[in-house]
């Protein structure tokens, strides 16, 4: 399992490729504005290659330790989220649009460090508060 977060684009074949990584706290001491100071987590990036593009499906699982919104307590979160990324060859680097990322044609290797990993953990962070759970089981109960 590696920890470089790089995908090889040159010299990689058309076809489907999978590709697994481990995010660990080494990777979110790479950017200090991060909320995520450390987790366990596994990327597994699935990708099917065409001349002009790349499709990857990117799911992550694990854990993040977060601080609590309310008391800022530090506790651990469970991230399981599925994301798509349409990698398109061009003539230069392009992320203005979320799902799409536009890559020059001669660009050796696609570095997902581009914040993209931590955007998918932070998007689903983002959608799931522990805090609401007990207010869901009561609001369910009547």
């Amino acid at each position: 399992m590696s920890r470089s977060y790089t995908i090889p684009l040159s010299g990689l074949k058309e076809g489907h490729h999978t590709i697994d990584f481990e995010i660990d706290k080494e990777f979110f001491e790479q950017f200090e504005e991060s909320e995520v100071k450390e987790g366990s987590l596994i990327a597994n990036i699935e990708m099917g290659k065409r001349s002009s593009h790349s499709d990857l499906v990117i799911r992550i699982s694990g854990r993040v330790r977060i601080s609590c919104d309310r008391c800022l307590d530090l506790f651990f979160h469970q991230v399981v989220c599925e994301n798509r990324l349409l990698v398109n060859f061009g003539k230069s680097m392009d992320d203005i649009d979320p799902d799409i990322l536009s890559v020059p044609v001669d660009e050796p290797e696609l570095d997902l460090k581009l914040k993209k990993l931590e955007e998918l953990i932070l998007e689903e962070e983002s959608e799931y508060d522990p805090r609401w759970d007990e207010l869901k089981k009561l609001m369910n109960d009547n």
